[in-house]
């Protein structure tokens, strides 16, 4: 997997977060949002993208009166979590080393 800033950080942020625990989309929204700057109407289009891929399914509970979705992360999202995490390695070492000099042509 090759690592693309964009889309796949993103993505991999929403996966993330969701690993812990279910959480629905206003408290996913602000839990992304404490770590790095991007806009809830950025977040729900990542949303529907990694449900369409299976990577999350949603379910409903009852919150005062009417229905809270809450997303959580499936077996094939937890694998492409991990795929991430290793493509992220590779990448920041890369970077690392590109900050301090340390590549030759």
């Amino acid at each position: 997997m090759r690592f693309t800033v964009a889309g796949t950080l993103l993505d991999s942020c929403v996966l993330g977060a969701l690993q812990g625990r279910p959480a629905y989309g206003y408290e996913l929204t602000q839990q992304i949002q404490a770590a790095i700057d991007v806009s809830e109407s950025t977040l729900y289009p990542v949303l529907r993208r990694l449900l369409q891929s299976g990577k999350l399914d949603t379910f409903d509970e009852p919150f005062d009166g009417r229905n809270r979705r809450y997303y959580r992360i499936t077996g094939q999202g937890k694998a492409a979590l991990q795929d991430a995490m290793t493509a992220w390695h590779s990448y920041k070492e890369s970077i690392e080393t590109l900050l301090t000099g340390g590549i030759e042509p």
